[in-house]
C-alpha cells in the first residue's frame, strides 16, 4: 500500500537574524531537511494530525537565507533555524503574499519588530559589557561587586521608604485626619535623603551599570524632587497642607514594592508575589503619585504670585515680569507628559512579562 503524503501543522517566527520553524510532528526519526534555491524542503515520516505517514511541505522564502538549516528533534515536534543573509524585519515569512494554510505563528517565540530590537540591544550590550569585565579583570569578581554594590543601594532605599510608609500608616490610624497637616515636619528629613540618594539611581543608568532607561528614571528623579525642594522645602505655607501626606504616602508606596524586588534580583531571587506587586501596584498608584503632585502644584501658585518668590523681570527695553506660576503651569503639562512616558515604559515592562500573546495575520 502506498504511504500517504501530507502536509503537517508548522508554527514560525522571526528575530533580526534568524527563522524559527516548529514542525508538529512527534517520533520522527532521519528528516530530510534542505534548502535549495531559497526554498525550504522538508520531508519526514512521522505522528501527526493525520497519524503515522509521510509529512511533507515546501517554503520560498520572502529574503535570502543561509542554504545550511540547523534542526533539532524532540519527542513531539521538529525545531528548524535558518540563517538570514541579511539581518533585518521581514514582513512576512513567505515570498508568496497568501499565506499556505498549514503555516501560523508561534506565539510563544512572537515578538514585535520593537521588542526584538530590544532583546538585540540586550543581548549587544550583555556581549560587550562581557568583553569589558574580561578587558578589565576577572568577571566574577566584577559582577560581585557590582550586585553588592546594587544590593547595598537598594536596602538603603527600602529602609527609608519604609520608614516613612510606616511612620505615615501608623500616625494616620492614631491621630486620623490631624496627622495630613504636619507631615512634613514629621517625616521630611528622611524624604530629602532618600529622594537625594535618588540620584545614584540616575546615574546607574547613565554609566550603564543598571539597564533601566535613562529618560524615564531621569523624569521621576526631577519631577519628585522639583515637588519637594521648591513646592515644599522653599514655601512654608505647603508645609502644612493635606496634600504632603498624599504626595509622601504615594512615593513611598511604589518604593516599598520596587526596591525590594531589585534588591532580590541582585542576588538572583524570584519571589512571584513580590515580582507580581512590582508590575502591578504602580497602575493605581502612580496616577494618584500624580494627581497628588499636580494639586501640590494648583495650591502653591497663587502662594508663589503673593510671594513674587523665584519670579524675575526681564531687562530693558521689554522690562516685563515673568511670575514663577507660569513656569508652574507649564510645569503641570510636562508632569502628566512624564506620567505617560513612565507609564507606557512600565506597561511594556509588565507586557514583557505577563501580557497575552498577540495575534498574527501570517
Amino acid at each position: 500500500m502506498e504511504t500517504q503524503v501530507l502536509t503537517p501543522h508548522v508554527y514560525w517566527a522571526q528575530r533580526h537574524r534568524e527563522l524559527y520553524l516548529r514542525v508538529e510532528l512527534s517520533d520522527v526519526q532521519n528528516p530530510a531537511i534542505s534548502i535549495t534555491e531559497n526554498v525550504l524542503h522538508f520531508k519526514a515520516q512521522g505522528h501527526g494530525a493525520k497519524g503515522d505517514n509521510v509529512y511533507e511541505f515546501h517554503l520560498e522564502f520572502l529574503d535570502l537565507v543561509k542554504p545550511e538549516p540547523v534542526y533539532r528533534l524532540t519527542q513531539r515536534q521538529v525545531n528548524i533555524t535558518v540563517q538570514k543573509k541579511v539581518s533585518h524585519w521581514w514582513e512576512r515569512l513567505t515570498k508568496q503574499e497568501k499565506r499556505p494554510l498549514f503555516l501560523a505563528p508561534d506565539f510563544d517565540r512572537w515578538l514585535d519588530e520593537s521588542d526584538a530590537e530590544m532583546e538585540l540591544r540586550a543581548k549587544e550590550e550583555e556581549r560587550l559589557n562581557k568583553l569589558r569585565l574580561e578587558s578589565e579583570g576577572s568577571p566574577e569578581t566584577l559582577t560581585s561587586l557590582k550586585k553588592g554594590y546594587l544590593f547595598m543601594y537598594n536596602l538603603v532605599q527600602l529602609l527609608g521608604f519604609s520608614w516613612i510608609f510606616v511612620n505615615l500608616t501608623v500616625r494616620f490610624f492614631i491621630l486620623g485626619k490631624e496627622s495630613f497637616y504636619d507631615t512634613f515636619h514629621t517625616v521630611a528629613d528622611m524624604m530629602y535623603f532618600c529622594q537625594m540618594l535618588a540620584l545614584v539611581e540616575t546615574l546607574n543608568a547613565v554609566i550603564g551599570v543598571t539597564s533601566s532607561p535613562v529618560l524615564p528614571t531621569l523624569i521621576q528623579f526631577l519631577g519628585r524632587n522639583f515637588i519637594l525642594f521648591i513646592i515644599f522645602g522653599t514655601m512654608e505655607e505647603m508645609q502644612n497642607k493635606a496634600v504632603v501626606f498624599f504626595v509622601f504616602y504615594s512615593w513611598s508606596a511604589i518604593e516599598i514594592f520596587r526596591y525590594p524586588f531589585y534588591m532580590l534580583s541582585c542576588i538572583d531571587m524570584d519571589w512571584k508575589v513580590l515580582t507580581w506587586l512590582r508590575y502591578t501596584m504602580w497602575i493605581p498608584l502612580y496616577p494618584l503619585g500624580c494627581l497628588s503632585e499636580a494639586v501640590a502644584v494648583i495650591q502653591s501658585i497663587p502662594l508663589f504670585n503673593e510671594s513674587g518668590r523665584f519670579s524675575f523681570t526681564l531687562p530693558s527695553p521689554v522690562t516685563m515680569q515673568v511670575r514663577f506660576s507660569v513656569f508652574l503651569q507649564v510645569y503641570l503639562v510636562m508632569l502628566f507628559l512624564g506620567l505617560y512616558i513612565n507609564f507606557r515604559h512600565l506597561y511594556k515592562q509588565r507586557r514583557r512579562r505577563y501580557g497575552q500573546k498577540k495575534k498574527k495575520l501570517h
